[in-house]
């Protein structure tokens, strides 16, 4: 069983984010919280980033954060955090092993993962 504590995850903050949103957009089954909640924790997301309404196409439900700043990505765990609280959720369960990537980074994604490596190098083995 995958558990994600929402107050304290103990991952960094856009991971946090790129984490629950895919959850929030993935076919799981298992996960603890209903697909209307879901679907408001995005809705709402997507309205920090965007002007017009958020797609109602299920591949189309991807938050870009490349443009983002500090105070967005805050603003993005605030939301989640407090609509996840709204409706009772301290956690998010889910039972699914983690999966490999099934793509390489794309050339566009490649800068936003060049910065996240450098702000958290992967832990050396011993």
């Amino acid at each position: 069983m995958q558990r994600l504590d929402l107050r304290h995850p103990e991952i960094p903050d856009l991971q946090f984010v790129l984490m629950v949103t895919a959850l929030c957009t993935a076919d799981l089954e298992s996960l603890n919280a209903p697909q209307s909640v879901r679907d408001v924790v995005f809705d709402r997301c997507w309205a920090l980033l965007h002007e017009k309404a958020p797609p109602q196409e299920k591949a189309e439900r991807v938050l870009d954060l490349r443009t983002g700043d500090d105070t967005t990505l805050e603003a993005l765990v605030n939301m989640i955090r407090t609509t996840f609280e709204e409706y009772g959720y301290a956690e998010l369960t889910w039972d699914q092993p983690p999966s490999p990537p099934t793509q390489d980074t794309t050339p566009e994604a490649l800068p936003l993962v060049e910065r996240l490596e450098k702000l958290y190098p992967p832990k050396e083995e011993p």
